[in-house]
């Protein structure tokens, strides 16, 4: 055929084509390596579908001809950034007569891994005390690539715990009260010191009642699923390693969503 044996050949990867026409140059030199040649360039064809195949697994002339794995893109870095909050950025979710100004308060900027498979931007608030902690608990489920619905300020939902619950988004800071049986007090988020991670995934319970409703069908906590928190998990590790606690943990109302400094 044209091109001699090596140009048979030429199709297949480098050390494996090299290989084959070695030893189809060495088979020309007796009649039974005619033969051979001829049977070599003649399943050539077939060979050639066989490398491109993804569970083949060949041996030609003593050289292993592994498919190579698909070329995965490298993750683009963790990125944050860390800005003093204004009133204005704050919007509802701060009024006068909340525990902290606004000057003790960070806007962070940071990356994370949402329920598509891909990174993403947001950003949080939180108390200009944890801002560093909340970073590294960030940056550390980055790596794990935990799954994070969305990564809002309180103040896109107009201060609306609710809103924001119902939406499925993380947050930091909002001036409120808690919501919890007793004497009406301060939240944690009012401090900035409490971050409620996916909501829906890991709902409030309270005296029965489940919020945000969406997450009636997380009720049950196994089996685990994207996105939740559990106590041997991905999410809960990363906030216990920079020694925060977590609300799941509460056995008359838990609070599966939600983390804070002080365990409050």
């Amino acid at each position: 055929m044209a091109g001699g044996p090596a140009g048979q050949f030429a199709t297949l990867p480098g050390a494996a084509a090299e290989a084959v026409a070695k030893s189809a140059r060495q088979a020309t030199t007796t009649t039974r390596g005619r033969i051979d040649l001829i049977a070599a360039q003649g399943t050539l064809a077939a060979l050639v579908r066989m490398v491109r195949t993804p569970i083949a697994v060949l041996c030609v002339a003593g050289v292993a001809l592994v498919p190579a794995r698909p070329v995965v893109a490298a993750a683009p870095p963790f990125s944050s950034s860390s800005a003093p909050a204004t009133a204005a950025e704050l919007g509802a979710s701060y009024h006068p007569g909340c525990p902290v100004p606004p000057s003790q308060l960070r806007v962070l900027r940071l990356s994370y891994w949402g329920f598509d498979g891909r990174p993403h931007g947001g950003s949080i608030v939180v108390a200009a005390a944890v801002a560093g902690p909340v970073t590294g608990i960030f940056a550390a489920l980055y790596r794990r690539r935990f799954p994070i619905r969305r990564l809002l300020p309180v103040a896109r939902f107009r201060g609306s715990d609710d809103a924001s619950m119902a939406a499925d988004n993380t947050s930091g800071f909002n001036c409120r009260r808690a919501v919890a049986a007793g004497a009406p007090g301060w939240s944690a988020h009012a401090y900035g010191e409490a971050i409620d991670v996916n909501p829906v995934e890991n709902p409030y319970i309270v005296q029965g009642v489940i919020m945000p409703p969406a997450g009636a069908g997380y009720r049950t906590r196994s089996p685990a699923r994207a996105g939740m928190a559990s106590r041997n998990g991905v999410l809960v590790a990363a906030f216990a390693a920079a020694g925060w606690q977590w609300g799941g943990r509460w056995s008359a109302s838990p609070d599966y969503q939600h983390f804070s400094d002080d365990g409050s």
